[in-house]
């Protein structure tokens, strides 16, 4: 008798009745024997991954909640770029406790993702207008590598010639650390000072400058007069702000500076011990083609009507690869949207009032500290003011921890303090009893305020979208409209191959509300964050155990840093070792563009290995090029089982020839759904492995993140994983950080820990044998309709198959962007489009599926295949055809004069549907030429605006 408190059984979507089925229909026995099919002898797990018994959802979270209360929840006054917010709870409830928002994936399907990308259009409005900047993105990972990106962004389009990069030296520690880490390998020079000793004669020509504004200690100054000396010496200038901040104080772009960078964690989106929170971007709008990250815009559909898409694809890495932008693929887009609705429901009147209560709460209680003798170090400010403590600093500290209050100590003679909206007047009367009268002549500060040069006075969030929503009723309403316009796995399956759309279950994403992970300062002492401590050691020890390597880092919160991360550490294993010159990184032509991207990052030089005619890696060109830099191997990036889909028998082999010539293997783990309890890339020839929480182990997607990227090595590459951010010496030969905090997104990580622990070993493997068993169901299913690209081992896949569509486009010009949009009609997301080979489909189902949706997606297949041959046939055209017109919205559906030959049931209700479960797209086909073309990627018009209403 099934034991239904077995989480295993909720998450797989097969029952051990329709396993048979499936194993029947392949002909295949029992699991094991299928399994055994399908991966290579030489590296198939027989023994059971060594983890603690499966734990039912009940228990698995009182475990966790155990460990949660070993977390201390102070009142803290750190600041440093992280600050007490609250969510509304409108948002709480109805966006981040929400699958309709978190489960969607990144918008490449603008017709289906119109809800989420209207959020991201409002997120980049508000950070647009803030900033005083013509574009925006739509959110970064985190501040810091925000503003790394931002100096390469400088160097890539600025007009000089100079290698030299200038960083304020009242920056934020940790972006100081994540910028100095990402300069070195790429060879430019961090020079780290005083942004007021920068003169037009100044001896150093920088190609570009990051000041703070307001600074690391509090301080605001007008650097209208050093940004214009930087562009004198044809330098760009980089603004790190605080968007709240800017309600109040001159923007960026009116001061002349070039781009801003920072973090829209404080509109609404916890602490989270550091993370996920939105960074944005914005810049002018000369340098759009450069901007890193997504950008949304606005385009129109077929029809005419106003329309939301993804602009500017072919600058990122999935295009141009090792001469893309950034290697940024997953970003925050969830915690962006909440930042986008945050300051929707507050409109800029409530932000403005928000900031002038916390910047009069500062004054205030920075007035009453003067009085008593202390010293502050600068008279203007906005949240945070630093005072002179000399041999108090201590005590002061202590006695405010004693009081379950966390002050920062920024030297060991000065204390600053930062306040936030919820600091309440109570805080200020704890706050202020710390401090007592002090033997020194009073000097007391008559003038505590911004300088009039730099009071704001230009309009920001003057779009309606930031007027409408102030009641709850109307927000309420606006987030459900919005929601009703995507698909997300609260409706459907997501068959997207390399993208793992599996079930992200509410025991999984309850923890992550919790006060005691979701309150916790990311720079708080190591004494309040216990609970964390056993948390991130026992997934570590988890992760460990299943990919068969003797380490991980879990710093990396996105698998393009996870990438980057084991690169860095290969470098500075083969740095230390005295062979510098070992930067050869050998790249298989199949592989994901965030591949090349990150090798360049780390300042390797790329070089293509061939694939044969099945999509392997050529083993002969392999060796030939592997002897040819023999000297110079850095290392090889693989995936597995390979981006064709397949595990590719030869994967050994591969290892030891670039063993045999010094070099390191990197093991994507972007398809490590297939591998998770079967095999390990620790113990078949892996050096080093990132993996994608966020699709293996349950993390959701969020839209376009939040996501986890943890790297895996094994022993002798320990030493090199990253730096914490706050104790990096950039003149070490260590790994430097690649997040702004140690633990990355620190916060959805009980995510994959209720996973794990909730799955335990067996659960583990069957759910990758069931992922593995439903993509080969699938591709037997289709390949009398479609061909199936690509097969390994017996004739079998591992967890995706890819659909040749090629030649259907030689039999009657059908593109695979009309089957994309047909199954639209059918009420499916697509499949992944033209990767790793254009003109295909890859089709993920993942283990969570039940055999009714993968029999409903192969109907709906099927049928299209039927609408082809009527093309195919000369029955019709495909111009005319429901394939070409497809997705079918309903404004055309009823609209009177019905252009088309074919009927209304067959475009709306295709396969006899009866209006099950039906979706309708707001929208129809998005014209992206218009889109880029005519580029706009803030909110439209007003009349716009009401025409999507």
């Amino acid at each position: 008798m099934d034991n239904f408190n077995n989480f295993a059984l909720r998450h797989i979507g097969l029952s051990k009745t329709d396993i048979d089925v499936l194993l029947n229909y392949l002909g295949y026995k029992d699991i094991e024997e299928f399994s055994q099919s399908v991966l290579p002898e030489n590296i198939f797990l027989n023994n059971k991954l060594e983890l603690e018994d499966a734990m039912s959802e009940e228990e698995a979270l009182n475990k966790l909640k155990e460990i949660s209360k070993k977390n201390t929840v102070f009142k803290s006054f750190i600041g440093q770029g992280y600050y007490g917010t609250y969510t509304p709870k409108v948002i709480l409830r109805n966006v981040f406790e929400n699958p309709g928002w978190y489960t969607s994936y990144t918008p490449y399907q603008p017709e289906i993702s119109q809800g989420r990308l209207e959020a991201l259009i409002n997120f980049q409005t508000m950070v647009g207008d803030l900033t005083g900047f013509e574009i925006a993105n739509a959110s970064l990972l985190d501040e810091a590598t925000a503003a790394a990106e931002a100096m390469t962004l400088a160097a890539r389009v600025g007009k000089s010639k100079s290698i030299k990069f200038f960083v304020d030296q009242n920056c934020f520690p940790q972006t100081i650390s994540v910028v100095t880490a990402r300069a070195k390998p790429i060879g430019i020079e961090v020079t780290i000072g005083d942004p007021m000793l920068l003169s037009e004669t100044d001896n150093e020509t920088y190609f570009g400058a990051l000041l703070q504004y307001p600074g690391n200690d509090g301080s605001i100054i007008d650097f209208s007069k050093q940004i214009e000396n930087i562009h004198k010496q044809n330098g760009l200038v980089i603004m790190a702000s605080d968007l709240l901040a800017l309600t109040l104080l001159k923007s960026p772009g009116e001061l002349g500076a070039d781009i801003a960078i920072g973090s829209s964690q404080r509109f609404g989106v916890p602490l989270g011990f550091g993370g996920p929170h939105a960074a944005f971007m914005a810049t002018r709008e000369k340098y759009k083609r450069s901007l890193p990250g997504r950008l949304v815009g606005v385009s129109i559909d077929e029809h005419g009507r106003t329309a939301y898409r993804l602009a500017l694809q072919t600058r990122e890495q999935h295009i141009r690869r090792e001469k893309a932008t950034s290697n940024i693929c997953t970003a925050q887009a969830l915690l962006a949207i909440m930042a986008g609705f945050y300051a929707a429901y507050h409109g800029p009147e409530g932000l403005k009032n928000i900031a002038q209560s916390i910047h009069l709460k500062t004054i205030g209680l920075a007035h009453e500290i003067n009085v008593l003798g202390y010293d502050l170090k600068s008279n203007y400010f906005f949240d945070t003011f630093t005072i002179r403590t000399d041999d108090q600093t201590e005590e002061i500290i202590s006695a405010a921890q004693s009081q379950m209050m966390n002050l920062r100590m920024l030297d060991k003679n000065h204390i600053a303090i930062s306040l936030d909206e919820t600091v309440t007047d109570s805080d200020v009367a704890n706050l202020l009893k710390l401090f007592t009268k002090i033997g020194n002549e009073e000097k007391v500060i008559s003038r505590l305020e911004i300088p009039s040069s730099l009071n704001r006075s230009s309009k920001y969030l003057t779009h309606p979208v930031f007027h409408l929503y102030r009641t709850e009723t109307e927000m309420l309403r606006y987030i459900r409209k919005l929601s009703d316009k995507d698909i997300a796995l609260d409706r459907a399956m997501i068959p997207l191959g390399s993208c793992t759309m599996k079930l992200n279950s509410t025991s999984e994403m309850i923890p992550v509300g919790w006060d005691e992970f979701s309150n916790i300062h990311p720079f708080a002492p190591d004494d309040q964050t216990g609970g964390y401590k056993i948390l991130i050691r026992d997934l570590e020890a988890q992760l460990s155990e299943i990919t068969g390597y003797s380490g991980v880092s879990l710093q990396p919160n996105a698998g393009s840093q996870g990438e980057y991360a084991g690169l860095l550490a290969i470098d500075a294993f083969h740095r230390a070792n005295g062979d510098d010159q070992r930067k050869i990184c050998l790249i298989p032509e199949s592989a994901h563009g965030t591949n090349p991207a990150s090798a360049q990052m780390a300042g390797m030089e790329v070089v293509p290995i061939s694939c044969d005619k099945k999509g392997n890696i050529d083993l002969e060109d392999l060796r030939n090029t592997a002897e040819k830099y023999t000297s110079e191997l850095a290392a090889i990036m693989i995936t597995y089982p390979s981006t064709h889909g397949v595990f590719e028998t030869t994967v050994t082999d591969v290892c030891q020839i670039i063993h045999d010539h010094g070099g390191k293997v990197y093991i994507d783990g972007a398809n490590f759904n297939a591998m998770v309890g079967l095999c390990k890339p620790g113990q078949f020839g892996g050096d080093v492995s990132h993996l994608n929480l966020h699709k293996t182990f349950c993390i959701p997607h969020g839209g376009g993140g939040p996501g986890v990227g943890p790297i895996g090595v094994v022993e002798d590459l320990l030493p090199h994983l990253p730096s914490n951010p706050l104790s990096y010496d950039p003149d070490s030969r260590n790994v430097g950080p690649v997040s702004s905090t140690n633990f990355g997104s620190a916060s959805i990580l009980p995510i994959s820990w209720m996973y794990i622990q909730m799955m335990g070993a067996s659960g583990l493997r069957k759910a990758t044998q069931v992922a593995i068993l439903s993509a080969n169901y699938i591709a037997q299913k289709l390949s009398s309709h479609y061909k199936v690209l690509y097969t390994g081992k017996n004739n079998l896949i591992a967890h995706e198959c890819i659909l040749d569509i090629r030649p259907l486009k030689e039999s009657c010009g059908l593109e695979v962007d009309d089957i994309a949009k047909r199954l639209i009609d059918y009420g499916f997301h697509a499949p992944t489009m033209s990767f790793p080979v254009a003109g295909t489909l890859m089709i993920e189902p993942t283990e969570s599926e039940s055999l009714f949706e993968l029999d409903r997606f192969i109907e709906a297949m099927i049928n299209i295949r039927e609408e082809i041959a009527q093309v195919e046939k000369g029955m019709m055209l495909i111009e005319e055809s429901p394939l070409r017109n497809a997705p079918h919205c309903a404004q055309e559906v009823t609209r009177d004069d019905w252009p088309y030959k074919y009927s209304r049931s067959l475009a709306a209700y295709p396969a006899d549907m009866n209006g099950r479960n039906k979706y309708w797209p707001p929208i129809g086909r998005v014209d992206n030429v218009y889109g880029d073309r005519n580029l706009m990627c803030s909110c439209p018009s007003m009349s716009e605006f009401k025409d999507k209403s």
